[in-house]
């Protein structure tokens, strides 16, 4: 592994455990072995570590996080339901700590500058591209005038409330009533189309 990825997968966990304004680059030194002057020959300011990690998150997304909620599972509507169970085994793994690292850092760098924005918001579209191409596959069996990028919009906000309040309250109750609603609502549509 080359000093570049320690530090990006150093800062990836930090910035997920800690939250981006309460990591130093001492801690991420710290936690990487690794010399101040190899951190900023390879990134010479925070946030260029920061759009490092958008960048891993981004690009991983296929593999750290879709493949492996959709091994097994090949019914479309059913993988979006897959992908969000896998948060909740997050929530189980971690003792309600898991936090999505994307939505937690978008709420914390609310008012950061374009490209990290930029970066940000092209991590929720991939997440968001994944979830519509499911429901586009269902094809017929949604109703025809149902809006497959909005249904993968409503499926975003879902999990991201529900884990929030999941995290807030140390409870899967939240979780799980949003992503019932969530299930109701689709069954709804998946009835609507069949009649």
């Amino acid at each position: 592994m080359t000093t570049r990825e320690k530090l990006i997968l150093t800062a990836t966990r930090l910035f997920a455990e800690r939250g981006y304004n309460a990591t130093g680059m001492a801690d991420i030194l710290a936690e990487a072995g690794v010399h101040r002057g190899s951190l900023y020959h390879a990134f010479p300011a925070k946030q260029n570590l920061l759009l490092a990690v958008l960048e891993r998150y981004r690009s991983g997304i296929e593999e750290r996080l879709i493949a492996p909620a959709w091994e097994g599972v090949e019914d479309p509507i059913e993988r979006v339901f897959a992908l969000l169970g896998r948060y909740r085994l997050f929530l189980i793994e971690t003792g309600g700590r898991f936090g999505c690292p994307i939505g937690s850092l978008a709420l914390e760098l609310h008012e950061a500058d374009a490209e990290v924005r930029a970066m940000l918001q092209a991590n929720f579209e991939a997440w968001l591209s994944h979830v519509a191409q499911c429901f586009v596959a269902a094809g017929d069996r949604l109703p025809a005038d149902a809006d497959r990028n909005g249904l993968a919009l409503l499926t975003l906000t879902t999990m991201e409330g529900a884990v929030m309040l999941a995290r807030t309250a140390h409870d899967l109750g939240p979780f799980d009533r949003a992503l019932a609603q969530l299930r109701d609502y689709v069954d709804r549509l998946l009835a609507a189309a069949a009649a």
